[in-house]
Parts: structure tokens; sequence; C-alpha cells
């Protein structure tokens, strides 16, 4: 089985290129939010570490957002609660889909977490910062405080691109996503 780790900066389309490859993608965001709203284990653990903010279940967006706000270290505290588990069901997903040629793993902090094994391939998914500024600000929730938290955690795009076997340019054309891929899987397969 090969895995395909998709990089990128913080609304650069990761999850749009992902989905364009045509195989089974783990998708950690939509993990996550699954996780907030059905696992009351993850509450438990959430309210044990931040009782200010985690005081009902179903965890709303809103709840997780304030908390982040609030102070540097709870969004340390919330990746730490919510990591293991979402391990978990990447490596329930790695089970299911074994018999596979290909699996793309979508995670934000795929290598930052250390997720990523030595033989993965690595496409980071490279677009204009002002490509990427104008789709977050069309985002419900969109905070540029929030933004910051988040790229705070992670590594620098440049640091990415390096690690990297592959960079798709993304233009937001379903097109050059599409021939790209396709390169990409010329190579590989």
């Amino acid at each position: 089985m090969i895995k395909i780790g998709i990089l990128g900066d913080i609304g650069s389309g990761k999850s749009y290129v992902a989905q364009n490859f045509g195989y089974p993608v783990f998708n950690a965001d939509n993990e996550v939010a699954k996780l907030y709203k059905t696992d009351k284990k993850i509450f438990k653990k959430l309210n044990k570490v931040l009782p200010k903010y985690f005081v009902t279940f179903p965890i709303k967006k809103k709840t997780v957002l304030d908390a982040i706000l609030a102070n540097n270290n709870n969004l340390k505290k919330i990746v730490n609660v919510i990591h293991l588990e979402v391990r978990k069901k990447m490596n329930n997903f790695l089970k299911k889909h074994n018999k596979k040629k290909i699996i793309i793993l979508d995670i934000p902090l795929l290598i930052e977490n250390k997720i990523n094994k030595k033989n993965d391939i690595l496409v980071y998914v490279d677009s204009r910062k002002s490509e990427i500024l104008k789709r977050l600000k069309k985002r419900k929730n969109f905070n540029s405080k929030l933004l910051k938290k988040f790229k705070d955690i992670q590594f620098s795009p440049e640091y990415k691109k390096k690690k990297s076997h592959f960079i798709i340019k993304n233009n937001f054309t379903k097109k050059s996503v599409k021939k790209s891929i396709s390169n990409i899987l010329k190579e590989i397969l």
C-alpha cells in the first residue's frame, strides 16, 4: 500500500486535492469534528484539562475556538487529548483499506506529529497567499487570531515544501489539480 500524505498551508486546498486523487482519504479534520459531536470520553478528558470551557456535550465548535483564543496553552492541551484518538481512527482506516493500492492522508499536523512513515509520499499543495486569505475570509468562523495560533504550531510552508516529494500548484481549478495528480500517479505507480 502506498500512503500519500497531503501537506500545505491552512486554506491551501489540501482536502480538495486529497479528494481528487480518487483513492480512500483519511480526513483528520472530519474525524475531529465527529469526536466533538459523538465521543463522551473525549468530552470528559477535555472537561478535565479545561473545565472552564468544556461544560456541555456534544462539544460545539465555538466552545473549542473560545478555549483556544483564551490562552496560548489551551490549543496544545486540546491537541494532546484529540491526537491519540485521531491516530486510533487513522489506524482503523489503514486496516480497513489495507488491500488498496493507494490511500491518502489528509492530516493537518502530519509531519509535526510524526504520523508519516519514512517511505510515505508527501505532496505539498502550494497556493498563492492572496488566494488562501481570500478563501479563508469566506469561512464562517474565520478569525485571524485563531489562524495565527494554528500556524504557530505548524512547520513553515518552506520546511514542508523541502520535505515533500511533489508540489502541486493549486490555482483552484479542477483541470490543473487533476493534471498534477495524474503526473504524480504516473510517477509512483
